[in-house]
Protein backbone atom coordinates (compact mmCIF):
# COMPACT_ATOMS: atom_id res chain seq x y z
CA UNK A 1 0.00 0.00 0.00
CA UNK A 2 1.39 3.40 -0.96
CA UNK A 3 2.83 5.65 1.74
CA UNK A 4 1.19 9.09 2.38
CA UNK A 5 4.69 10.60 1.43
CA UNK A 6 3.96 8.44 -2.27
CA UNK A 7 0.58 10.05 -3.11
CA UNK A 8 -0.07 13.12 -4.65
CA UNK A 9 -2.97 15.35 -6.55
CA UNK A 10 -2.37 17.22 -9.60
CA UNK A 11 -5.39 18.92 -10.32
CA UNK A 12 -6.88 22.32 -11.39
CA UNK A 13 -8.37 24.42 -7.85
CA UNK A 14 -12.16 24.03 -8.37
CA UNK A 15 -12.49 27.36 -7.02
CA UNK A 16 -9.41 29.49 -8.47
CA UNK A 17 -8.71 27.63 -11.59
CA UNK A 18 -4.70 27.06 -10.51
CA UNK A 19 -3.19 24.23 -11.62
CA UNK A 20 -1.50 22.81 -8.04
CA UNK A 21 0.18 19.83 -6.74
CA UNK A 22 -0.09 18.44 -3.52
CA UNK A 23 1.58 16.00 -1.47
CA UNK A 24 4.54 13.88 -1.74
CA UNK A 25 7.92 14.15 -0.14
CA UNK A 26 11.04 15.88 -1.12
CA UNK A 27 12.21 13.65 -3.84
CA UNK A 28 8.75 14.59 -5.33
CA UNK A 29 9.13 17.93 -5.09
CA UNK A 30 12.65 18.07 -6.49
CA UNK A 31 10.86 16.37 -9.52
CA UNK A 32 7.64 18.99 -9.73
CA UNK A 33 9.92 21.90 -9.07
CA UNK A 34 12.56 20.43 -12.36
CA UNK A 35 9.39 20.22 -14.43
CA UNK A 36 8.63 23.87 -13.80
CA UNK A 37 6.23 24.43 -10.49
CA UNK A 38 6.85 26.99 -8.20
CA UNK A 39 6.61 25.96 -4.24
CA UNK A 40 4.46 27.43 -2.47
CA UNK A 41 5.76 27.25 1.59
CA UNK A 42 2.87 27.57 4.95
CA UNK A 43 3.00 27.10 7.76
CA UNK A 44 1.34 23.30 7.76
CA UNK A 45 2.04 22.54 4.20
CA UNK A 46 4.19 22.66 1.06
CA UNK A 47 2.61 22.85 -2.46
CA UNK A 48 3.24 23.78 -5.83
CA UNK A 49 1.70 26.18 -8.25
CA UNK A 50 2.17 26.43 -11.84
CA UNK A 51 3.94 29.95 -12.98
CA UNK A 52 2.15 32.99 -13.11
CA UNK A 53 1.22 33.95 -16.57
CA UNK A 54 1.46 30.84 -18.09
CA UNK A 55 -1.54 30.24 -20.95
CA UNK A 56 -3.79 27.28 -20.23
CA UNK A 57 -2.66 24.98 -23.01
CA UNK A 58 1.17 24.86 -21.61
CA UNK A 59 -0.25 24.61 -18.33
CA UNK A 60 -1.86 21.43 -19.80
CA UNK A 61 1.54 20.57 -20.85
CA UNK A 62 2.82 21.45 -17.43
CA UNK A 63 0.38 19.26 -15.89
CA UNK A 64 1.10 16.23 -17.83
CA UNK A 65 4.85 16.30 -17.84
CA UNK A 66 4.63 16.12 -13.92
CA UNK A 67 2.40 13.39 -13.79
CA UNK A 68 4.29 11.28 -16.28
CA UNK A 69 8.03 12.07 -14.12
CA UNK A 70 6.37 11.32 -10.96
CA UNK A 71 4.93 7.97 -12.10
CA UNK A 72 8.16 7.31 -13.86
CA UNK A 73 9.52 7.68 -10.16
CA UNK A 74 6.87 5.15 -8.51
CA UNK A 75 4.35 7.94 -7.19
CA UNK A 76 0.76 7.51 -7.03
CA UNK A 77 -1.09 10.30 -8.62
CA UNK A 78 -4.46 11.28 -8.37
CA UNK A 79 -4.82 13.86 -11.56
CA UNK A 80 -7.43 15.60 -13.70
CA UNK A 81 -8.26 13.59 -17.01
CA UNK A 82 -6.37 16.77 -18.72
CA UNK A 83 -3.35 15.57 -17.01
CA UNK A 84 -3.36 11.66 -17.09
CA UNK A 85 -0.59 10.43 -19.79
CA UNK A 86 0.94 6.58 -20.08
CA UNK A 87 3.92 8.30 -20.81
CA UNK A 88 7.10 7.11 -18.82
CA UNK A 89 9.97 9.73 -19.65
CA UNK A 90 13.79 8.24 -18.86
CA UNK A 91 14.70 9.32 -15.73
CA UNK A 92 18.58 10.71 -15.06
CA UNK A 93 20.90 11.39 -12.24
CA UNK A 94 20.63 15.41 -11.11
CA UNK A 95 23.93 17.04 -10.62
CA UNK A 96 23.02 17.04 -6.76
CA UNK A 97 23.84 13.61 -6.74
CA UNK A 98 26.74 13.75 -7.52
CA UNK A 99 27.37 16.46 -4.40
CA UNK A 100 25.34 14.23 -2.65
CA UNK A 101 27.88 10.99 -3.43
CA UNK A 102 30.76 12.95 -1.15
CA UNK A 103 28.57 12.66 1.65
CA UNK A 104 28.59 8.60 1.43
CA UNK A 105 32.32 9.13 1.20
CA UNK A 106 32.50 11.07 3.97
CA UNK A 107 30.86 8.42 5.99
CA UNK A 108 32.77 5.28 4.77
CA UNK A 109 36.31 7.24 5.74
CA UNK A 110 38.66 5.58 7.88
CA UNK A 111 41.22 7.81 8.05
CA UNK A 112 41.80 11.83 8.09
CA UNK A 113 43.76 11.11 4.95
CA UNK A 114 40.54 9.96 3.14
CA UNK A 115 38.16 12.43 4.87
CA UNK A 116 40.48 15.36 3.69
CA UNK A 117 40.70 14.11 0.26
CA UNK A 118 36.69 14.48 -0.07
CA UNK A 119 36.57 17.81 1.52
CA UNK A 120 39.08 18.64 -0.86
CA UNK A 121 36.59 18.29 -3.53
CA UNK A 122 33.71 20.76 -1.68
CA UNK A 123 36.53 23.16 -0.92
CA UNK A 124 39.33 23.61 -4.17
CA UNK A 125 40.31 26.96 -4.93
CA UNK A 126 39.82 27.05 -8.44
CA UNK A 127 37.27 23.88 -8.75
CA UNK A 128 35.75 22.75 -6.11
CA UNK A 129 31.76 22.68 -5.28
CA UNK A 130 31.84 25.61 -3.31
CA UNK A 131 33.86 27.88 -6.12
CA UNK A 132 31.45 26.59 -8.88
CA UNK A 133 28.40 27.60 -6.00
CA UNK A 134 29.99 31.17 -5.90
CA UNK A 135 30.21 30.90 -9.62
CA UNK A 136 26.10 30.39 -9.99
CA UNK A 137 25.48 33.08 -7.36
CA UNK A 138 27.53 36.04 -9.48
CA UNK A 139 25.81 34.72 -12.73
CA UNK A 140 22.73 34.77 -11.40
CA UNK A 141 23.43 38.03 -9.89
CA UNK A 142 24.41 39.44 -13.42
CA UNK A 143 21.47 37.87 -15.05
CA UNK A 144 18.48 40.41 -13.02
CA UNK A 145 21.55 43.08 -13.46
CA UNK A 146 19.91 42.67 -16.90
CA UNK A 147 15.68 42.56 -16.29
CA UNK A 148 13.76 45.99 -15.71
CA UNK A 149 12.09 44.86 -12.24
CA UNK A 150 13.01 47.70 -9.69
CA UNK A 151 13.70 44.95 -7.45
CA UNK A 152 16.10 43.48 -9.73
CA UNK A 153 19.12 45.68 -8.98
CA UNK A 154 18.56 44.74 -4.77
CA UNK A 155 18.47 41.01 -5.91
CA UNK A 156 21.34 41.08 -8.06
CA UNK A 157 23.27 42.92 -4.69
CA UNK A 158 22.15 40.45 -2.64
CA UNK A 159 22.94 37.06 -4.25
CA UNK A 160 26.40 39.02 -4.73
CA UNK A 161 26.32 39.80 -0.48
CA UNK A 162 25.70 35.81 -0.14
CA UNK A 163 28.67 35.02 -2.15
CA UNK A 164 30.77 37.45 -0.91
CA UNK A 165 29.71 37.15 2.73
CA UNK A 166 28.37 33.49 3.61
CA UNK A 167 29.65 31.74 1.16
CA UNK A 168 33.11 32.70 1.76
CA UNK A 169 32.12 32.20 5.42
CA UNK A 170 31.15 28.36 4.76
CA UNK A 171 34.11 27.72 1.96
CA UNK A 172 37.29 29.60 4.84
CA UNK A 173 35.68 27.65 7.65
CA UNK A 174 35.05 24.21 5.80
CA UNK A 175 38.50 24.76 4.05
CA UNK A 176 40.27 25.30 7.72
CA UNK A 177 38.85 21.35 8.57
CA UNK A 178 40.57 20.21 5.35
CA UNK A 179 43.25 21.41 6.31
CA UNK A 180 43.15 20.09 9.67
CA UNK A 181 42.27 16.58 8.58
CA UNK A 182 45.20 16.86 6.10
CA UNK A 183 47.39 17.48 9.11
CA UNK A 184 45.93 15.15 11.50
CA UNK A 185 47.71 12.02 12.52
CA UNK A 186 45.29 9.95 11.33
CA UNK A 187 42.35 7.63 12.33
CA UNK A 188 43.12 3.69 11.38
CA UNK A 189 40.60 1.33 11.06
CA UNK A 190 39.35 -0.67 14.32
CA UNK A 191 41.40 -3.63 15.39
CA UNK A 192 38.82 -4.37 17.88
CA UNK A 193 41.11 -4.52 20.29
CA UNK A 194 41.51 -3.19 24.08
CA UNK A 195 44.10 -0.95 24.63
CA UNK A 196 46.88 -2.11 27.05
CA UNK A 197 46.77 0.08 29.15
CA UNK A 198 43.23 -0.01 30.16
CA UNK A 199 42.87 -0.31 33.78
CA UNK A 200 39.05 -2.05 34.13
CA UNK A 201 38.70 -5.83 33.54
CA UNK A 202 35.75 -5.67 32.11
CA UNK A 203 36.64 -3.01 29.02
CA UNK A 204 35.43 -3.72 25.64
CA UNK A 205 36.15 -2.19 22.16
CA UNK A 206 34.21 1.13 22.00
CA UNK A 207 33.47 0.90 18.15
CA UNK A 208 30.06 0.01 17.16
CA UNK A 209 29.67 -3.16 15.72
CA UNK A 210 29.86 -2.74 11.43
CA UNK A 211 25.98 -2.22 10.06
CA UNK A 212 24.40 -5.38 8.91
CA UNK A 213 26.55 -7.87 10.80
CA UNK A 214 24.42 -10.45 12.21
CA UNK A 215 24.29 -11.01 15.63
CA UNK A 216 26.14 -14.04 17.11
CA UNK A 217 23.27 -17.44 17.93
CA UNK A 218 22.42 -17.25 21.71
CA UNK A 219 24.40 -20.11 23.85
CA UNK A 220 22.19 -23.47 24.25
CA UNK A 221 21.09 -23.46 28.08
CA UNK A 222 20.78 -26.91 28.30
CA UNK A 223 24.58 -27.34 27.30
CA UNK A 224 25.07 -24.99 30.15
CA UNK A 225 22.73 -26.24 32.46
CA UNK A 226 24.88 -29.94 31.72
CA UNK A 227 28.28 -28.80 32.90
Amino acid sequence: MPTVEQLLDVRRDPHSGELLARGGDLAAHSILQRTGFVAVVRVHETYHRAPTGLAKDDEDRLGTEAVARLRTAGYHIDCDDAFDTDARPAGYLPLGAGVAHLADLLREATTTAEAADVLTEVTAAHDGVLAALEDVLLAAAEFHDGLGDAADPHIAQRLRHLADHHLRAVRTDLACTRDALADHPGRSTCTEQVPAGEPERSAVCACPPPPGGVPPAPPDVAAVLRR
